[in-house]
Parts: C-alpha cells; sequence; structure tokens
C-alpha cells in the first residue's frame, strides 16, 4: 500500500489530496504511528474531518481539545487522553491519519 500512498503524499508525510482519504489509508497511516484505530479514535478522526471540511483548517492542540471537549464531554476533551489515543503530538497525528494537512503550529 506505500507504493499507492507515496505520490499522494506532501513533503511532510500528509496527504496531498484530502479527497483521497477513505478509512483504509486512516488504518495505514495509524499503523505508521503503532495506533490501533477503535471507536474513540474515529470519534475524533470524524470530529477533526468535519471541521477540515467546514473550515479548511487542520486544528492545533487547542482548538483540538476545545472541539472534542464539546463534542465528548471532559472525560474526552483534555490533552492527557488525547495523548493516550493519538501520541505524543495528538494533533498531528490526528490530522495525519484523518487525511488533513499539518496542523500550522506543530513541528
Amino acid at each position: 500500500m506505500v507504493s499507492d500512498l507515496s505520490p499522494t503524499l506532501d513533503c511532510q508525510g500528509h496527504l496531498q489530496d484530502f479527497q483521497a482519504w477513505n478509512p483504509q489509508v486512516a488504518a495505514w497511516f495509524a499503523g505508521a504511528e503503532n495506533i490501533i484505530l477503535q471507536d474513540e479514535h474515529w470519534q475524533i478522526i470524524d470530529l477533526v474531518r468535519d471541521f477540515y471540511l467546514r473550515t479548511d483548517i487542520s486544528p492545533d492542540m487547542r482548538p483540538l481539545v476545545k472541539m472534542v471537549r464539546q463534542a465528548l464531554g471532559d472525560d474526552c476533551g483534555n490533552s492527557i487522553y488525547l495523548m493516550q489515543r493519538f501520541g505524543s503530538n495528538p494533533a498531528r497525528s490526528v490530522a495525519r491519519i484523518a487525511g488533513l494537512p499539518k496542523p500550522s503550529n506543530c513541528l
């Protein structure tokens, strides 16, 4: 699958074309980060993709936390919850898995 994705990745490893994304692409990106996608991951991925469709922005960490808190409640809407599921840079990982460009404030 890597060869199928490589032409569509930008220099930072994100999809160049948002429309090229599908659940299999998400699973491939997640696997590369040692993440096994479960329902709790998909809830956040769906939120972020919807946000991107409405705003054309990949959310940085603070907006991501706020968005998750508003949609899923205080138990999920915090940086610790997101880091436990998406690693040390959740905004970047979620964006990549969701097929979005790198958030502007991520390293």
